[in-house]
Protein backbone atom coordinates (compact mmCIF):
# COMPACT_ATOMS: atom_id res chain seq x y z
CA UNK A 1 0.00 0.00 0.00
CA UNK A 2 2.82 2.37 0.93
CA UNK A 3 4.56 1.65 -2.38
CA UNK A 4 1.30 2.38 -4.23
CA UNK A 5 1.02 5.78 -2.56
CA UNK A 6 4.62 6.58 -3.46
CA UNK A 7 4.08 5.50 -7.08
CA UNK A 8 0.92 7.59 -7.48
CA UNK A 9 2.63 10.61 -5.94
CA UNK A 10 5.61 10.27 -8.25
CA UNK A 11 3.33 10.05 -11.34
CA UNK A 12 1.48 13.20 -10.26
CA UNK A 13 4.79 14.86 -9.50
CA UNK A 14 6.13 14.02 -12.94
CA UNK A 15 2.90 15.19 -14.63
CA UNK A 16 2.50 18.51 -12.86
CA UNK A 17 5.71 19.11 -11.01
CA UNK A 18 7.87 19.81 -14.08
CA UNK A 19 5.62 22.59 -15.31
CA UNK A 20 5.25 24.14 -11.90
CA UNK A 21 8.99 24.10 -11.22
CA UNK A 22 9.75 25.62 -14.66
CA UNK A 23 7.33 28.49 -14.17
CA UNK A 24 8.57 29.01 -10.61
CA UNK A 25 12.17 29.33 -11.77
CA UNK A 26 11.24 31.76 -14.60
CA UNK A 27 9.23 33.89 -12.18
CA UNK A 28 12.11 34.11 -9.76
CA UNK A 29 14.82 34.78 -12.39
CA UNK A 30 13.07 36.82 -15.07
CA UNK A 31 9.92 38.12 -13.43
CA UNK A 32 7.57 36.18 -15.62
CA UNK A 33 4.01 35.20 -14.86
CA UNK A 34 3.41 33.97 -11.31
CA UNK A 35 2.77 30.33 -10.52
CA UNK A 36 -0.81 29.16 -10.31
CA UNK A 37 -1.61 28.54 -6.62
CA UNK A 38 -3.49 25.36 -7.43
CA UNK A 39 -0.50 23.89 -9.25
CA UNK A 40 1.80 24.92 -6.41
CA UNK A 41 -0.44 23.25 -3.87
CA UNK A 42 -0.54 20.11 -6.00
CA UNK A 43 3.24 20.08 -6.09
CA UNK A 44 3.48 20.40 -2.33
CA UNK A 45 0.85 17.71 -1.88
CA UNK A 46 2.82 15.37 -4.14
CA UNK A 47 5.97 15.96 -2.16
CA UNK A 48 4.11 15.35 1.10
CA UNK A 49 2.65 12.12 -0.27
CA UNK A 50 6.10 10.90 -1.33
CA UNK A 51 7.51 11.63 2.12
CA UNK A 52 4.51 10.01 3.87
CA UNK A 53 4.61 6.98 1.60
CA UNK A 54 8.34 6.50 2.08
CA UNK A 55 8.01 6.81 5.86
CA UNK A 56 5.15 4.32 5.90
CA UNK A 57 7.16 1.96 3.70
CA UNK A 58 10.05 2.04 6.16
CA UNK A 59 7.68 1.40 9.09
CA UNK A 60 5.99 -1.53 7.35
CA UNK A 61 9.35 -3.03 6.41
CA UNK A 62 10.41 -2.91 10.06
CA UNK A 63 7.12 -4.47 11.17
CA UNK A 64 7.54 -7.31 8.66
CA UNK A 65 11.12 -7.84 9.83
CA UNK A 66 9.99 -8.01 13.48
CA UNK A 67 7.14 -10.34 12.60
CA UNK A 68 9.47 -12.69 10.76
CA UNK A 69 11.88 -12.62 13.70
CA UNK A 70 9.01 -13.41 16.11
CA UNK A 71 7.80 -16.23 13.87
CA UNK A 72 11.31 -17.67 13.74
CA UNK A 73 11.56 -17.47 17.53
CA UNK A 74 8.16 -19.14 17.92
CA UNK A 75 9.20 -21.86 15.48
CA UNK A 76 12.39 -22.42 17.45
CA UNK A 77 10.49 -22.60 20.74
CA UNK A 78 7.95 -24.96 19.21
CA UNK A 79 10.55 -27.46 18.01
CA UNK A 80 13.39 -27.19 20.54
CA UNK A 81 13.71 -27.58 24.28
CA UNK A 82 14.24 -24.08 25.74
CA UNK A 83 16.41 -25.34 28.61
CA UNK A 84 18.95 -27.51 26.77
CA UNK A 85 18.60 -26.33 23.18
CA UNK A 86 17.97 -29.90 22.03
CA UNK A 87 15.07 -30.94 19.85
CA UNK A 88 11.84 -31.58 21.74
CA UNK A 89 9.33 -34.41 21.50
CA UNK A 90 7.27 -32.57 18.89
CA UNK A 91 10.12 -32.34 16.39
CA UNK A 92 11.76 -35.69 17.16
CA UNK A 93 9.54 -37.90 14.99
CA UNK A 94 10.11 -35.92 11.81
CA UNK A 95 13.86 -35.73 12.49
CA UNK A 96 14.12 -39.51 12.92
CA UNK A 97 11.99 -40.12 9.83
CA UNK A 98 14.27 -37.90 7.75
CA UNK A 99 17.38 -39.69 9.11
CA UNK A 100 15.87 -43.12 8.35
CA UNK A 101 15.02 -42.00 4.81
CA UNK A 102 18.55 -40.69 4.17
CA UNK A 103 20.25 -43.68 5.80
CA UNK A 104 18.31 -46.28 3.82
CA UNK A 105 19.01 -44.40 0.61
CA UNK A 106 22.75 -44.70 1.37
CA UNK A 107 22.58 -48.36 2.45
CA UNK A 108 23.02 -47.45 6.13
CA UNK A 109 20.97 -48.05 9.29
CA UNK A 110 19.87 -45.83 12.16
CA UNK A 111 20.67 -46.55 15.80
CA UNK A 112 18.37 -45.00 18.38
CA UNK A 113 19.52 -44.31 21.95
CA UNK A 114 16.86 -43.90 24.66
CA UNK A 115 18.60 -42.44 27.72
CA UNK A 116 17.30 -41.93 31.23
CA UNK A 117 19.38 -40.34 34.01
CA UNK A 118 19.89 -42.48 37.11
CA UNK A 119 19.44 -40.86 40.54
CA UNK A 120 18.33 -37.58 38.95
CA UNK A 121 15.14 -37.26 41.01
CA UNK A 122 17.07 -37.69 44.24
CA UNK A 123 19.53 -34.95 43.22
CA UNK A 124 16.67 -32.72 42.13
CA UNK A 125 14.84 -33.16 45.44
CA UNK A 126 18.02 -32.76 47.49
CA UNK A 127 19.54 -29.71 45.81
CA UNK A 128 16.53 -28.03 44.18
CA UNK A 129 15.19 -27.53 40.67
CA UNK A 130 17.84 -25.00 39.67
CA UNK A 131 20.51 -27.63 40.30
CA UNK A 132 18.41 -30.16 38.40
CA UNK A 133 18.20 -27.78 35.42
CA UNK A 134 21.98 -27.27 35.53
CA UNK A 135 22.47 -31.06 35.46
CA UNK A 136 20.19 -31.36 32.43
CA UNK A 137 22.11 -28.62 30.60
CA UNK A 138 25.42 -30.35 31.44
CA UNK A 139 23.99 -33.67 30.22
CA UNK A 140 22.96 -32.15 26.89
CA UNK A 141 26.43 -30.69 26.46
CA UNK A 142 28.05 -34.07 27.18
CA UNK A 143 25.79 -35.69 24.61
CA UNK A 144 26.82 -33.13 21.99
CA UNK A 145 30.49 -33.65 22.80
CA UNK A 146 30.35 -37.46 22.78
CA UNK A 147 28.06 -38.20 19.84
CA UNK A 148 29.44 -38.00 16.28
CA UNK A 149 28.57 -35.05 13.99
CA UNK A 150 25.11 -35.23 12.46
CA UNK A 151 23.55 -37.12 15.38
CA UNK A 152 20.07 -36.20 16.58
CA UNK A 153 19.78 -35.12 20.21
CA UNK A 154 16.36 -34.52 21.78
CA UNK A 155 15.06 -34.04 25.28
CA UNK A 156 11.67 -35.70 25.35
CA UNK A 157 10.71 -34.79 28.90
CA UNK A 158 12.01 -34.75 32.48
CA UNK A 159 15.39 -36.46 32.55
CA UNK A 160 14.88 -38.51 29.38
CA UNK A 161 16.83 -37.91 26.17
CA UNK A 162 16.66 -39.55 22.76
CA UNK A 163 19.62 -39.65 20.37
CA UNK A 164 19.97 -41.14 16.91
CA UNK A 165 22.84 -41.62 14.49
CA UNK A 166 23.53 -43.28 11.16
CA UNK A 167 25.93 -46.21 10.96
CA UNK A 168 27.20 -48.90 8.65
CA UNK A 169 25.36 -52.17 9.53
CA UNK A 170 28.67 -54.02 9.16
CA UNK A 171 30.15 -51.86 11.93
CA UNK A 172 27.52 -52.21 14.66
CA UNK A 173 30.33 -52.32 17.24
CA UNK A 174 30.72 -48.58 16.63
CA UNK A 175 27.29 -48.02 18.14
CA UNK A 176 28.23 -49.95 21.27
CA UNK A 177 31.45 -47.96 21.51
CA UNK A 178 29.48 -44.71 21.44
CA UNK A 179 27.08 -46.08 24.08
CA UNK A 180 30.01 -47.00 26.33
CA UNK A 181 31.47 -43.53 25.87
CA UNK A 182 28.11 -42.01 26.80
CA UNK A 183 27.91 -44.12 29.96
CA UNK A 184 31.40 -43.02 30.94
CA UNK A 185 30.71 -39.35 30.19
CA UNK A 186 27.44 -39.27 32.10
CA UNK A 187 28.97 -41.03 35.12
CA UNK A 188 31.41 -38.13 35.62
CA UNK A 189 30.30 -35.85 38.50
CA UNK A 190 28.62 -32.61 37.48
CA UNK A 191 30.62 -29.84 39.18
CA UNK A 192 28.41 -26.89 40.10
CA UNK A 193 29.08 -23.77 42.14
CA UNK A 194 27.67 -25.03 45.43
CA UNK A 195 27.76 -28.81 45.02
CA UNK A 196 28.85 -31.80 42.98
CA UNK A 197 26.10 -34.04 41.60
CA UNK A 198 26.73 -37.73 40.90
CA UNK A 199 24.44 -39.25 38.29
CA UNK A 200 24.71 -41.84 35.55
CA UNK A 201 22.70 -42.97 32.56
CA UNK A 202 20.76 -46.08 31.55
CA UNK A 203 20.67 -46.44 27.77
CA UNK A 204 18.41 -48.54 25.56
CA UNK A 205 19.53 -49.25 21.98
CA UNK A 206 17.51 -50.19 18.90
CA UNK A 207 18.43 -50.35 15.19
CA UNK A 208 16.32 -49.69 12.12
CA UNK A 209 17.47 -52.91 10.44
CA UNK A 210 16.44 -55.04 13.41
CA UNK A 211 14.53 -58.29 13.00
CA UNK A 212 11.36 -56.90 14.61
CA UNK A 213 11.16 -53.88 12.25
CA UNK A 214 9.57 -54.66 8.84
CA UNK A 215 11.81 -53.12 6.18
CA UNK A 216 8.85 -52.45 3.89
CA UNK A 217 7.32 -50.11 6.49
CA UNK A 218 7.38 -46.38 5.87
CA UNK A 219 9.68 -44.01 7.75
CA UNK A 220 7.00 -42.97 10.26
CA UNK A 221 6.30 -46.57 11.27
CA UNK A 222 10.02 -47.34 11.56
CA UNK A 223 10.61 -44.24 13.71
CA UNK A 224 7.75 -45.17 16.04
CA UNK A 225 8.93 -48.78 16.35
CA UNK A 226 12.52 -47.67 16.99
CA UNK A 227 11.46 -45.46 19.89
CA UNK A 228 9.29 -48.21 21.36
CA UNK A 229 12.08 -50.79 21.17
CA UNK A 230 14.72 -48.45 22.60
CA UNK A 231 12.37 -47.55 25.45
CA UNK A 232 11.95 -51.22 26.38
CA UNK A 233 15.71 -51.75 26.22
CA UNK A 234 16.29 -48.72 28.45
CA UNK A 235 14.02 -50.14 31.17
CA UNK A 236 15.91 -53.42 30.88
CA UNK A 237 19.18 -51.52 31.41
CA UNK A 238 17.71 -49.88 34.51
CA UNK A 239 16.45 -53.15 35.98
CA UNK A 240 19.84 -54.77 35.27
CA UNK A 241 21.72 -52.40 37.52
CA UNK A 242 21.69 -48.94 35.85
CA UNK A 243 24.66 -47.08 34.36
CA UNK A 244 24.81 -49.41 31.36
CA UNK A 245 23.41 -49.89 27.87
CA UNK A 246 21.24 -52.70 26.56
CA UNK A 247 20.14 -53.66 23.05
CA UNK A 248 16.49 -54.37 22.38
CA UNK A 249 15.59 -58.06 22.35
CA UNK A 250 12.22 -59.44 21.13
CA UNK A 251 11.80 -61.19 24.49
CA UNK A 252 11.41 -57.76 26.10
CA UNK A 253 8.24 -57.13 24.13
CA UNK A 254 6.82 -60.50 25.16
CA UNK A 255 7.66 -59.69 28.77
CA UNK A 256 5.94 -56.31 28.43
CA UNK A 257 2.78 -57.95 27.09
CA UNK A 258 2.86 -60.50 29.91
CA UNK A 259 3.31 -57.70 32.44
CA UNK A 260 0.38 -55.74 30.97
CA UNK A 261 -1.71 -58.89 31.05
CA UNK A 262 -0.77 -59.43 34.71
CA UNK A 263 -1.72 -55.88 35.65
CA UNK A 264 -5.15 -56.04 34.05
CA UNK A 265 -5.66 -59.59 35.38
CA UNK A 266 -4.82 -58.52 38.96
CA UNK A 267 -7.25 -55.61 38.87
CA UNK A 268 -10.02 -57.77 37.44
CA UNK A 269 -9.13 -60.73 39.68
CA UNK A 270 -9.53 -58.71 42.88
CA UNK A 271 -13.06 -57.74 41.88
CA UNK A 272 -13.89 -61.34 40.92
CA UNK A 273 -12.44 -62.88 44.07
CA UNK A 274 -9.73 -64.88 42.28
CA UNK A 275 -7.18 -64.29 45.05
CA UNK A 276 -7.59 -66.85 47.81
CA UNK A 277 -5.81 -67.60 51.11
CA UNK A 278 -3.72 -70.74 51.51
CA UNK A 279 -2.66 -71.89 54.98
CA UNK A 280 0.71 -73.22 56.09
CA UNK A 281 1.00 -75.08 59.41
CA UNK A 282 2.98 -73.61 62.30
CA UNK A 283 4.37 -76.29 64.64
CA UNK A 284 5.73 -75.80 68.14
CA UNK A 285 9.11 -77.59 68.00
CA UNK A 286 9.20 -78.21 71.76
CA UNK A 287 5.84 -80.00 71.90
CA UNK A 288 5.27 -80.97 68.28
CA UNK A 289 1.76 -79.56 68.51
CA UNK A 290 0.00 -77.45 65.89
CA UNK A 291 -0.04 -73.84 67.12
CA UNK A 292 -1.59 -72.03 64.17
CA UNK A 293 -1.49 -71.28 60.47
CA UNK A 294 0.22 -68.67 58.34
CA UNK A 295 -1.94 -67.25 55.56
CA UNK A 296 -0.28 -67.30 52.14
CA UNK A 297 -1.79 -65.68 49.05
CA UNK A 298 -2.48 -67.53 45.81
CA UNK A 299 -4.02 -66.32 42.57
CA UNK A 300 -6.38 -68.73 40.85
CA UNK A 301 -6.16 -67.11 37.44
CA UNK A 302 -8.58 -68.50 34.84
CA UNK A 303 -5.96 -67.79 32.15
CA UNK A 304 -2.64 -68.65 33.82
CA UNK A 305 -3.69 -71.14 36.47
CA UNK A 306 -2.44 -71.05 40.07
CA UNK A 307 0.14 -68.27 40.50
CA UNK A 308 2.50 -67.89 43.48
CA UNK A 309 2.71 -64.58 45.38
CA UNK A 310 6.29 -63.81 44.33
CA UNK A 311 4.89 -63.22 40.81
CA UNK A 312 1.87 -61.02 41.49
CA UNK A 313 2.67 -59.30 44.81
CA UNK A 314 5.44 -57.04 43.38
CA UNK A 315 3.18 -56.10 40.47
CA UNK A 316 0.27 -55.36 42.81
CA UNK A 317 2.55 -53.11 44.86
CA UNK A 318 3.76 -51.22 41.79
CA UNK A 319 0.28 -50.56 40.41
CA UNK A 320 -1.07 -49.49 43.81
CA UNK A 321 -3.63 -52.24 44.54
CA UNK A 322 -1.73 -54.14 47.23
CA UNK A 323 -3.80 -52.69 50.08
CA UNK A 324 -7.08 -53.70 48.41
CA UNK A 325 -5.73 -57.16 47.60
CA UNK A 326 -4.33 -57.73 51.11
CA UNK A 327 -7.48 -56.61 52.87
CA UNK A 328 -9.62 -58.92 50.73
CA UNK A 329 -7.37 -61.88 51.63
CA UNK A 330 -7.26 -61.00 55.34
CA UNK A 331 -11.04 -60.63 55.43
CA UNK A 332 -11.51 -64.13 54.01
CA UNK A 333 -8.79 -65.59 56.26
CA UNK A 334 -10.43 -64.15 59.38
CA UNK A 335 -13.74 -65.72 58.39
CA UNK A 336 -12.03 -69.10 57.85
CA UNK A 337 -9.99 -68.92 61.08
CA UNK A 338 -13.06 -68.08 63.13
CA UNK A 339 -14.17 -71.70 62.69
CA UNK A 340 -10.85 -73.18 63.87
CA UNK A 341 -10.01 -74.38 67.35
CA UNK A 342 -9.77 -71.27 69.58
CA UNK A 343 -6.19 -72.18 70.53
CA UNK A 344 -4.96 -71.80 66.94
CA UNK A 345 -3.59 -68.46 65.73
CA UNK A 346 -3.66 -66.83 62.31
CA UNK A 347 -0.54 -65.12 60.93
CA UNK A 348 -0.81 -62.62 58.08
CA UNK A 349 1.88 -60.74 56.17
CA UNK A 350 1.49 -57.06 55.34
CA UNK A 351 3.30 -55.12 52.64
CA UNK A 352 5.67 -52.27 53.56
CA UNK A 353 3.45 -50.07 51.40
CA UNK A 354 0.49 -50.73 53.70
CA UNK A 355 2.45 -49.45 56.67
CA UNK A 356 2.80 -46.08 54.94
CA UNK A 357 -0.93 -45.62 55.50
CA UNK A 358 -1.50 -43.93 58.88
CA UNK A 359 -4.98 -45.49 58.96
CA UNK A 360 -3.74 -49.06 58.51
CA UNK A 361 -4.31 -50.03 62.16
CA UNK A 362 -7.91 -48.78 62.02
CA UNK A 363 -8.55 -50.67 58.79
CA UNK A 364 -7.26 -53.90 60.29
CA UNK A 365 -9.29 -53.46 63.47
CA UNK A 366 -12.39 -52.88 61.37
CA UNK A 367 -11.79 -56.23 59.62
CA UNK A 368 -11.50 -57.93 63.02
CA UNK A 369 -14.79 -56.43 64.17
CA UNK A 370 -16.56 -57.39 60.93
CA UNK A 371 -15.37 -61.01 61.24
CA UNK A 372 -15.92 -61.12 65.02
CA UNK A 373 -12.38 -62.50 65.38
CA UNK A 374 -10.45 -62.19 68.70
CA UNK A 375 -7.44 -59.83 68.28
CA UNK A 376 -5.18 -62.02 70.46
CA UNK A 377 -5.42 -64.84 67.89
CA UNK A 378 -4.05 -62.63 65.09
CA UNK A 379 -0.31 -62.32 64.41
CA UNK A 380 0.79 -59.57 62.00
CA UNK A 381 4.15 -60.14 60.32
CA UNK A 382 6.18 -57.22 58.98
CA UNK A 383 9.61 -57.26 57.32
CA UNK A 384 12.75 -55.35 58.21
CA UNK A 385 12.25 -53.18 55.13
CA UNK A 386 9.39 -51.40 56.88
CA UNK A 387 11.72 -50.12 59.59
CA UNK A 388 13.82 -48.04 57.20
CA UNK A 389 11.10 -46.09 55.46
CA UNK A 390 9.26 -44.29 58.26
CA UNK A 391 10.15 -45.61 61.69
CA UNK A 392 8.02 -43.09 63.68
CA UNK A 393 4.90 -44.02 61.69
CA UNK A 394 5.64 -47.76 61.99
CA UNK A 395 6.17 -47.35 65.74
CA UNK A 396 2.79 -45.60 66.05
CA UNK A 397 0.99 -48.29 64.03
CA UNK A 398 2.67 -51.11 65.96
CA UNK A 399 1.69 -49.52 69.27
CA UNK A 400 -1.94 -49.20 68.11
CA UNK A 401 -2.08 -52.88 67.11
CA UNK A 402 -0.40 -54.04 70.33
CA UNK A 403 -2.84 -52.03 72.44
CA UNK A 404 -5.67 -54.03 70.86
CA UNK A 405 -4.02 -57.35 71.76
CA UNK A 406 -2.69 -58.20 68.30
CA UNK A 407 0.65 -60.07 68.23
CA UNK A 408 3.53 -58.80 66.08
CA UNK A 409 6.35 -60.69 64.39
CA UNK A 410 9.45 -59.45 62.59
CA UNK A 411 9.69 -61.52 59.39
CA UNK A 412 12.82 -62.51 57.44
CA UNK A 413 15.11 -61.24 60.18
CA UNK A 414 18.76 -61.17 59.13
CA UNK A 415 18.29 -60.05 55.52
CA UNK A 416 17.83 -56.34 56.22
CA UNK A 417 19.74 -53.69 58.11
CA UNK A 418 17.81 -53.31 61.34
CA UNK A 419 19.81 -51.98 64.25
CA UNK A 420 19.42 -53.27 67.79
CA UNK A 421 18.25 -49.79 68.81
CA UNK A 422 15.43 -49.95 66.23
CA UNK A 423 14.38 -53.40 67.39
CA UNK A 424 14.38 -52.37 71.05
CA UNK A 425 12.00 -49.52 70.24
CA UNK A 426 9.38 -51.86 68.73
CA UNK A 427 7.46 -54.39 70.86
CA UNK A 428 7.73 -57.50 68.65
CA UNK A 429 6.49 -60.80 70.07
CA UNK A 430 8.50 -63.02 67.74
CA UNK A 431 11.51 -62.93 65.44
CA UNK A 432 11.29 -65.09 62.32
CA UNK A 433 14.80 -65.97 61.18
CA UNK A 434 15.25 -65.84 57.42
CA UNK A 435 14.99 -69.17 55.58
CA UNK A 436 18.47 -68.76 54.06
CA UNK A 437 20.04 -69.28 57.50
CA UNK A 438 17.71 -71.99 58.79
CA UNK A 439 17.87 -74.16 55.65
CA UNK A 440 21.68 -74.45 55.88
CA UNK A 441 21.96 -75.13 59.63
CA UNK A 442 23.19 -78.70 59.18
CA UNK A 443 25.94 -77.89 56.66
CA UNK A 444 27.08 -74.33 57.34
CA UNK A 445 28.83 -73.42 60.55
CA UNK A 446 28.29 -69.70 59.98
CA UNK A 447 24.53 -70.18 59.61
CA UNK A 448 24.41 -72.14 62.88
CA UNK A 449 26.32 -69.38 64.65
CA UNK A 450 24.02 -66.68 63.28
CA UNK A 451 20.88 -68.62 64.23
CA UNK A 452 22.22 -69.18 67.75
CA UNK A 453 22.96 -65.46 68.11
CA UNK A 454 19.51 -64.43 66.88
CA UNK A 455 17.87 -67.00 69.16
CA UNK A 456 19.79 -65.62 72.11
CA UNK A 457 18.74 -62.11 71.14
CA UNK A 458 15.12 -63.18 70.96
CA UNK A 459 15.23 -64.85 74.36
CA UNK A 460 16.68 -61.70 75.91
CA UNK A 461 13.99 -59.72 74.17
CA UNK A 462 11.17 -61.71 75.77
CA UNK A 463 12.71 -61.14 79.22
CA UNK A 464 12.45 -57.37 79.02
Amino acid sequence: MALGIIAAAIILFVGSGSAVLTRTVRHVLFGGASVDSILANALLLNIALIIFGWRRYVELTGEVRERRRAEETARTLAFTDPLTGCLNRRSLDSAIEAMVREAHAQGEAVALFMLDLDKFKRANDLHGHQTGDAVLVATAERLRTTLPPGAIIARIGGDEFTCALRFDPARAAMVEQVASQLNAALAEPVHLTDCNVDISGSIGLARSDGAMIPQEADEAAIAARLQHHADLAMYQAKSSGRNRFCWFDPAMEKELRFRADLESGIREGIARGEFVPYYEKQIDIDTGRLSGFEMLARWQSPRHGLIAPDVFIPVAEEIGVIAELSEALIRQALIDAREWDPSLTLSVNVSPLQLRDPWFAQRLLKLLVEANFPPHRLDVEITETCLHENLPLVRSLVASLKNQGIRLSLDDFGTGYSSIAQLRSLPFDRIKIDRSFVSTLDRCKDSATIVAAITSLGQGWTCR
